[in-house]
């Protein structure tokens, strides 16, 4: 009953697409392994270990393993967390009349939004083969052109820690045994190992990629940033 053992199985969304790179943790030895592109992983285990499955975006999932699940493929599914949206507030009754309603409706939070994605949208690099030149159109020679000082990063690493926190959330720290006190430090101790982040900061925005790479950075430095922690 107590032998060790190798459980295998594959992750899924609530729509029966295969899950990459979810996060398998088992509680009892703190093993962590990844999905891969099929959404299968194997895991060492035995009967009565309690299995934990985490991906950025998902409800995360607990399944206590039982003898099935040595000699049969365990199958998880995963269902999306629940995003809230801002609640209108309607201060005066609908006119019909586009300039007033939009004074009248609380728009502050959405109008904000929008202001930030259209800054995201500018920032973004253009498709180089829509700014070239048509047939018979005048094309400025090309010259030394002119500085007009150094372009300003939409993002700090503060912001970056603070989105990463959000996304991630602090439980996903605290079950990786780093205090709620330290997590900010843990993050900027990721950065200072050589986690690669200058286009998010340019851009101020960061991917689902950047996401798992920053997973993975995490899991390269949690062992040497424990044992000073363990001193303290």
């Amino acid at each position: 009953m107590n032998a060790q053992n190798y459980i295998f199985g594959k992750i899924n969304t609530e729509d029966g697409l295969e899950l990459t790179d979810a996060t398998v943790i088992n509680i009892r030895t703190n093993e962590r392994v990844f999905s891969n592109s099929d959404g299968h992983f194997m895991i060492s285990g035995r009967t009565g270990d309690e299995l934990r499955f985490v991906k950025a975006g998902y409800e995360r999932v607990n399944k206590k393993v039982n003898e099935d699940n040595l000699s049969s493929s365990m199958q998880i599914t995963l269902i999306k967390a629940a995003t809230l949206i801002d609640e209108v507030e309607i201060k005066k009754g609908i006119t019909g009349d586009l300039a007033i309603d939009a004074k009248n409706l609380n728009e502050q939070k959405k109008v904000q939004k929008l202001k930030n994605e259209l800054a995201l949208y500018i920032s973004r690099k253009s498709d180089p083969r829509i700014l070239a030149a048509k047939g018979g159109e005048f094309v400025q020679p090309k010259g030394e052109g002119f500085s007009v000082g150094k372009v300003k990063n939409k993002w700090d690493d503060v912001d970056l820690m603070k989105y990463l926190i959000s996304a991630l959330g602090e439980q996903y720290f605290i079950d990786l045994k780093i205090e709620k006190a330290y997590i900010q430090h843990f993050i900027y101790y990721v950065f200072a190992g050589g986690f690669e982040r200058k286009n998010i900061l340019k851009y101020g925005f960061c991917s689902d990629a950047d996401l798992m790479r920053f997973q993975r950075a995490i899991l390269v430095r949690i062992s040497s940033y424990r044992a000073p922690q363990t001193q303290r």
